[in-house]
């Protein structure tokens, strides 16, 4: 039961960070490369510091914390960064972090899910640092999406092919 359990949280953990990846580049393909580092005020991050903090926080929890990589993140620098890299240089470390971090995900032996470990200011097991990332992902994704919108005023279409509306069947 534990292992079916398991199994399933581990593959729709990664579905989710899958699914997110393909949004994000969607509203790098609409954004110019000025635009993606163009910061709604100053109280808020750019998509291109989004993505640096996005590979910065799947590595350290991900990559290091589960898959015992050295922790070498500086975490101000993905805020701080004013540019320099482009659209196509930020997807491609965005994708590959993510690609590394699910093959960490997917190789995590079952005995190992629940031990404790140190990750930034936190004691997690595996399970809380997938839940941690997955989530950290999502919400980033979002504010992407949103600041693209704002930006290009008009809809994605990340759902146009799927009815939302239906009901569910009791």
């Amino acid at each position: 039961m534990v292992q079916t359990f398991l199994t399933e949280f581990i593959e729709q953990s990664i579905t989710r960070l899958e699914e997110n990846t393909p949004k994000i580049k969607k509203c790098l393909d609409e954004l110019t490369e000025d635009e993606v580092w163009q910061r709604p005020n100053a109280s808020s991050n750019s998509v291109g510091n989004l993505i640096l903090h996005l590979c910065g926080n799947m590595t350290q929890y991900i990559l290091s914390g589960l898959g015992k990589v050295e922790d070498n993140r500086q975490r101000e620098k993905e805020f701080t960064t004013p540019g320099g890299q482009t659209k196509m240089e930020l997807f491609d470390k965005l994708q590959s972090t993510v690609t590394k971090a699910v093959s960490v995900i997917t190789e995590l032996p079952v005995d190992e899910c629940l031990r404790k470990r140190s990750v930034q200011a936190y004691e997690l097991s595996a399970v809380g640092i997938i839940i941690h990332v997955v989530e950290h992902y999502s919400y980033h994704t979002g504010q992407i999406i949103f600041w693209t919108k704002l930006i290009k005023d008009r809809d994605l279409g990340f759902y146009s092919t799927t009815e939302l509306n239906k009901k569910n069947k009791i």
